[in-house]
């Protein structure tokens, strides 16, 4: 007898905003066996004019941490739970939980742990609703006091407590430090949650249940009816997240990436569509030349030019000192003989434009300082680029027909991107105009 196939099954708030969406992730469930650990997010929105619960717990808790009235928020929040417990008839009560989740919010819990109740109490309800173990996150996914993330001592927790387990439900989003205290990931950190157990159980696959049917070529916002990806690697779903794409978190690439377990983006309403698989390695014949074409707005680039600066040595490194002494990351740092260029957020730039002018300055004594408030960045992706000919014709050509003036350019060393500077006004048509070039 060989190994049961496992599989890790993560449902996104919109996937259990409510009853009906409840039924649909059990008969998702109940068509594969291999389905035995479930992690949900909390309710997301039921309509375009709903709120989520996240949402509402932030606001109950600021208002009941700052003593003002919070009642009428906290019973609506109950209501969207007792809702679903009612409709579905799952025989679980939640009173006490909120009896405790009320003297947390009035005794200063904490944002992280207001925040964290709407995965945990779905979480209670949706191993109730299946007749599956409830795992509670707080208990096997670790952080450090600080808030960090402690990834090893979690798979050890999280490996332990599931393969005793046939089936469990572990919320995400949330862990806890050693004293009890509770953290969370950045928003969508269920994703991260799902990954890191696919990783502990040694998973077959890491499904993502989402309201989509898998990653589209580009936002459908800048394109009308972009083509969906079929497959991908993991290193291009990181370029494509990293560069603003957001039906995945991009922290939830590393634990399976490592395991070598394969990700597969599904659509809830539409079990039956392909979705989007991520894996390792494509076969020859899935290769597309361009995977995806994403971006983001408000980058500022600082252009530095000293004569000879390549026959200096350490220039780089004081340069990338000037950076890290005033705790800013960067995007991107292409370069020339005698001039090099760093590109970071236009916010951070403001918030600290006099300290990071006086390092460049004082570290680097630069012939000429010049910065451009005024940049976008437009990355496209594909692995199969390298072996087409004629793509980087079609790209510029398309950039200039469009009359988009581009003000960088950095390819990637490892051939699979090409990101470009443009203004923030023509970003939209920068997308376009790529899209109709290399995709239509």
């Amino acid at each position: 007898m060989g190994r049961e196939q496992v599989v890790v099954a993560k449902f996104g708030g919109s996937s259990l905003a409510d009853a009906q969406q409840f039924r649909k992730v059990k008969e998702i469930l109940k068509s594969n066996p291999a389905r035995r650990y479930v992690v949900p997010s909390a309710p997301g929105k039921r309509s375009s004019d709903d709120e989520k619960v996240t949402d509402l717990l932030y606001q109950c808790y600021g208002r009941a941490s700052e003593g003002k009235g919070y009642l009428s928020i906290f019973k609506k929040i109950k209501a969207r739970y007792q809702q679903i417990i009612d409709e579905l008839g799952i025989p679980v009560s939640l009173e006490k939980e909120f009896e405790v989740i009320e003297q947390a919010f009035l005794s200063h819990a904490g944002e992280e742990y207001a925040a964290s109740r709407g995965e945990y109490l779905n979480g209670i309800l949706l191993a109730a609703y299946l007749g599956y173990e409830f795992v509670d996150s707080a208990e096997v996914v670790r952080f450090s006091k600080d808030g960090e993330f402690e990834p090893e001592r979690t798979n050890f927790f999280l490996s332990d407590r599931l393969l005793k387990t046939k089936s469990a439900v572990i919320p995400g989003f949330y862990g806890a430090d050693d004293a009890g205290n509770i953290h969370t990931f950045t928003r969508g950190g269920s994703d991260v949650t799902g990954a890191i157990v696919a990783r502990a159980v040694k998973a077959d696959l890491y499904e993502n249940w989402t309201d989509v049917s898998g990653f589209l070529l580009t936002d459908p916002s800048i394109v009308e009816n972009p083509k969906k990806i079929d497959v991908m690697t993991y290193a291009e779903l990181r370029e494509l997240s990293y560069r603003g794409a957001t039906v995945l978190h991009e922290e939830a690439v590393y634990p399976v990436r490592r395991e070598g377990i394969s990700i597969h983006i599904r659509n809830t309403n539409q079990p039956e569509e392909r979705g989007t698989l991520i894996c390792r390695k494509i076969n020859p014949e899935d290769e597309v030349p361009i995977t995806g074409i994403a971006g983001k707005k408000n980058f500022a680039a600082i252009s530095i030019a000293k004569n000879c600066m390549n026959a200096q040595i350490g220039f780089c490194k004081k340069l990338l000192e000037a950076f890290e002494e005033n705790d800013i990351a960067f995007e991107h740092m292409p370069s020339g003989i005698d001039t090099i260029s760093v590109i970071l957020p236009h916010e951070e730039y403001l918030m600290k434009e006099n300290e990071i002018m006086g390092s460049l300055q004082r570290l680097l004594q630069p012939d000429k300082i010049e910065v451009d408030e005024d940049m976008a960045l437009v990355t496209v992706v594909g692995k199969g680029m390298r072996s087409v000919s004629g793509i980087a014709a079609r790209f510029f050509s398309s950039l200039g027909e469009a009359n988009v003036n581009i003000k960088m350019i950095d390819m990637g060393s490892n051939e699979i991107n090409c990101t470009i500077g443009v203004s923030n006004k023509d970003f939209e048509r920068a997308i376009q105009a790529l899209y109709g070039a290399l995709v239509e």
